[in-house]
């Protein structure tokens, strides 16, 4: 199986993207003094930070597994991310961040939303483009041996 796809580099940039952008939007967190409850720590360090990642990783050896785990964090980050930058009026909502940190804040909570949208989207392209890859070359083998049969058949 070729595991360095078009759509798998895909998959890597935009989980990389993601990662990068996550860790300057945790520098906003820290410098805006925005407090965050085990839960959403959890969730954010699970989820949001090993969760593409350990399926970047998957991808390399089970495309159709890694790209659906990438998909499926990258959702699950995209809901907890408009949820809580722009939804529920609370500490972490753009509109309440410390005026200091206020434009890093939003700048990189509507990069991540943008990062995720592309990493559910990469994502799913991925594992679909994956089981098709599967289902062409076992297609293509069972055409052949057909077309051996035939030709190696008495006529």
């Amino acid at each position: 199986m070729r595991t360095n796809t078009p759509y798998q580099r895909l998959l890597a940039a935009v989980v990389v993207g993601h990662l990068i952008v996550s860790i300057v939007h945790g520098a906003a967190h820290s410098g805006a003094r925005i407090p965050m409850t085990l839960a959403a720590n959890l969730f954010i360090w699970i989820v949001i930070v090993a969760g593409p990642l350990a399926g970047l990783w998957l991808s390399r050896s089970r495309p159709v597994a890694g790209g659906w785990v990438v998909a499926a964090t990258m959702a699950g980050s995209l809901v907890f991310g408009v949820v809580n930058h722009f939804v529920i009026v609370s500490p972490d909502h753009v509109s309440h961040v410390a005026p200091e940190w206020r434009l890093l804040f939003a700048v990189t909570a509507a990069l991540l939303v943008v990062s995720e949208v592309a990493g559910v989207v990469v994502g799913i392209t991925s594992a679909r483009r994956a089981v098709r890859g599967f289902s062409e070359s076992s297609g293509d083998r069972a055409s052949r041996s057909g077309s051996e049969a035939e030709r190696l058949s008495p006529r």
